[in-house]
């Protein structure tokens, strides 16, 4: 597995367990959830790096991204999106807006590829379609 998608598995689990735990308003700050996850799991400087601009970037921008992701999602709130599904679209589309050197296709496969791993058997294709609306815009 390549560092990026390492980063990228991480990502979601960083933002998934920030979710969890009471999002970024109620339960620990993110910072504090990163350094509790990089206790239990080392790596090197580089999946450190990306995995923190991917998650802290996508809490930063979260309303923003949120408003993009429900006006492509047609007939789907966010709040009715498995939490896998929401926080992957969430660190996929804070690649896509705010990553220039990452191909959205290279987004898009991977957010795909996570998802098939982690996700529901729908995963796959409801992110897919998702990102590839906001890719187009």
């Amino acid at each position: 597995m390549g560092s990026r998608r390492k980063a990228r598995e991480y990502c979601l689990q960083v933002l998934f367990q920030i979710e969890f735990t009471g999002g970024t308003g109620q339960g620990p700050k993110p910072n504090e959830v990163l350094s509790r996850f990089w206790e239990e799991n080392s790596t090197s400087d580089e999946v450190r790096k990306f995995t923190e601009e991917l998650a802290l970037g996508a809490i930063r921008n979260q309303k923003e991204i949120d408003v993009l992701i429900e006006a492509h999602s047609t007939n789907w709130k966010l709040s009715r999106m498995a939490s896998v599904d929401r926080n992957l679209l969430r660190q996929a589309v804070y690649e896509l807006i705010y990553c220039d050197a990452i191909p959205s296709s290279v987004t898009i496969n991977e957010a795909v590829e996570i998802a098939k791993k982690y996700g529901t058997e729908e995963s796959s294709a409801f992110i897919n379609g998702i990102l590839d609306k906001i890719a187009k815009e």
